[in-house]
């Protein structure tokens, strides 16, 4: 069976990984490893679910870790009496880098897979885009013929997930989200997010470009004709019909915000124009309220004026 050529993280492997890391090794330097499960097919590596295995290493030796056998294989046939397909497919660690044990260790899954792969999860991105890394390890033949120690090779990787997958975390995310938040900040959020991420893999783009032109990098004509690719999907704004839809498309939103305004403007102006009306009615009922009282005063008076003349 040949390595993979690409690789698919479903959510649950990342939810996984995320709480196997805020169990174990919250708030300190250490790292965690699991065993991740799936399926191949036609060269794409499925990964659907994940376990986690006890694993530790010294800080200051890295030749020095431990990994339970007796674990994984116990976790493995549970595992495999509740779903046959999924197959043990590689191993992930939380890195946030590869290390030198790590060709160590993913000897060990070459018992349970032949090419497995080794996905490196950032459970605390700092940076927009994927928080996956994935690699397979290759024996490179060397010129003199010598045997050729294996290297790890980065595999293109992305997230997918199946419709239920899709159900599931949009209910996650429904539950955690956060109310006191508007809808329009949301959206507004979520475009930063985007435009955030786009800016990001520009950059990324314009680096290896000056890289190759100041020959710091050799050129890979599969990358420049993929960016080739993205210039040429790229719509024409300079069309008339485009620039008619985007007009019409912008006078359309300004005519509803400036509704809107409008509509503000006057609720405002109404209910000012009540509490003008309010504060009168008050002025006016306290006023007389404390003639009320006056008369009542000078009644009240005129009374014991009137008992003290009968008593004399």
């Amino acid at each position: 069976m040949p390595p993979p050529t690409s690789v698919v993280v479903h959510p649950l492997v990342l939810l996984s990984t995320v709480d196997h890391y805020n169990r174990v090794a919250q708030g300190t330097r250490k790292r965690v490893v699991g065993v991740l499960l799936g399926e191949c097919s036609k060269g794409v590596l499925d990964i659907t679910n994940s376990f986690a295995v006890p694993f530790d290493e010294d800080d200051r030796n890295p030749a020095i870790w431990y990994l339970d056998h007796d674990f994984l294989d116990t976790m493995y046939t549970m595992f495999r009496k509740v779903a046959a397909k999924e197959k043990i497919i590689g191993w992930y660690s939380t890195g946030p880098r590869i290390k030198p044990a790590d060709l160590q260790i993913h000897e060990i899954l070459r018992k349970h897979c032949a090419h497995p792969v080794y996905v490196v999860i950032d459970v605390k991105p700092r940076e927009m885009g994927i928080p996956t890394e994935a690699y397979v390890a290759l024996q490179e033949a060397k010129d003199d013929g010598t045997a050729a120690l294996y290297t790890f090779h980065h595999v293109p990787s992305e997230i997918g997930a199946y419709e239920a997958e899709e159900i599931g975390v949009e209910h996650l995310l429904r539950d955690i989200k956060d109310t006191s938040v508007s809808t329009l900040a949301q959206q507004v959020t979520s475009r930063l997010n985007a435009m955030k991420g786009l800016h990001s893999r520009l950059s990324d783009m314009q680096t290896y470009l000056e890289n190759v032109l100041s020959g710091r990098l050799p050129m890979n004509h599969q990358i420049v004709a993929h960016m080739q690719d993205i210039f040429n999907l790229l719509p024409n704004l300079s069309l008339e019909s485009m620039v008619k839809a985007f007009s019409v498309k912008t006078n359309d939103m300004m005519v509803m915000i400036y509704i809107s305004s409008m509509i503000r403007s006057v609720i405002a102006l109404h209910n000012l124009i009540n509490n003008k009306i309010e504060n009168k009615d008050a002025e006016v009922k306290k006023g007389k309220d404390k003639e009320n009282a006056e008369q009542a005063k000078k009644g009240q008076r005129s009374k014991e004026e009137r008992r003290g003349k009968e008593r004399r």
